[in-house]
């Protein structure tokens, strides 16, 4: 079975470039203007979108991701209303992948058979579930899998070469390597570190790489993206969303713009990559 993560992979690797993966968290400073920025996300140049499941609990993000999931809570957002952003963006975009992005707690809350149902009707393709590891696959992961969405696992500077091929085991559409130790929105990696991490990771898999955490600037990206088949950057437009805010925490005129505009800018920085590198 492809899938539009596939699909979307494959036609950005036929361009000879790297993926343009953004993040922003669903319901973020409220559900309207967080539909409003997913929409305008492909048209600034964003390939695939992860939307974030606001969580109570999120311990993997750092202080910006969490603030964005207080925002978004706070306007009333739910793991319902994030599939009705989903089945909103479908109305006119078949095409973008949508990759949920968060924490068991809520599927588990809101029934893992129930969500999968709902999730694959709304027009998700993909999940990535950050506390559930390989050995709770019966959970989660393999019925993701047979509900025909993909499950993608994230892999680490401590993920060793024994450890790898257990994490990549039921991965599907793409693996996202963490390219620092930590929170997100933590420091800026190693290049060259990460280009020798995915190299190692394409020894296990096929699957594409794409690359995340201390992505900020078109510059980082294209740092990135020469040696990565995707490039994720998500507190950097979380960033966005916060600054363009009124003193309430309300959104602004701006505050789509900011964004798109962010996003712009890095996606020129995915596509300069690949040219240099031919």
């Amino acid at each position: 079975m492809t899938t539009r993560i596939d699909t979307r992979f494959a036609a950005c690797a036929a361009e000879g470039r790297a993926a343009l993966v953004t993040f922003i968290m669903g319901g973020d400073p409220d559900p309207e203007t967080s539909l409003a920025i997913v929409k305008a996300l492909p048209k600034a140049g964003a390939d695939l979108i992860e939307i974030g499941m606001p969580f109570t609990d999120p311990m993997a993000d750092g202080p910006a991701i969490q603030a964005a999931g207080v925002r978004a809570l706070a306007a009333g957002m739910s793991l319902k209303k994030t599939l009705s952003t989903v089945t909103e963006f479908r109305k006119s975009d078949d095409a973008t992948p949508i990759i949920l992005m968060g924490y068991y707690n809520p599927i588990y809350i809101y029934g893992v058979d129930q969500f999968l149902v709902d999730a694959k009707a709304a027009g998700v393709d993909g999940l990535i579930v950050v506390d559930l590891p390989p050995e709770e696959d019966s959970e989660l992961c393999k019925p993701a899998l047979a509900a025909g969405l993909n499950f993608i696992r994230l892999a680490t500077p401590t993920t060793d070469d024994k450890r790898l091929p257990k994490v990549l085991q039921n991965t599907s559409g793409f693996v996202y390597y963490v390219s620092v130790t930590g929170i997100t929105g933590s420091a800026i990696p190693d290049y060259s570190k990460v280009n020798s991490a995915v190299a190692r990771i394409k020894n296990h898999t096929t699957l594409p790489v794409a690359v995340g955490f201390g992505v900020k600037s078109a510059e980082t990206a294209e740092q990135i993206a020469q040696g990565a088949d995707g490039v994720v950057v998500g507190t950097a437009l979380v960033e966005a969303v916060r600054t363009s805010l009124d003193a309430d925490n309300k959104a602004t005129a701006k505050t789509v713009e900011a964004v798109t505009a962010l996003v712009e800018d890095i996606a020129a920085g995915v596509r300069r990559a690949r040219k240099q590198a031919a």
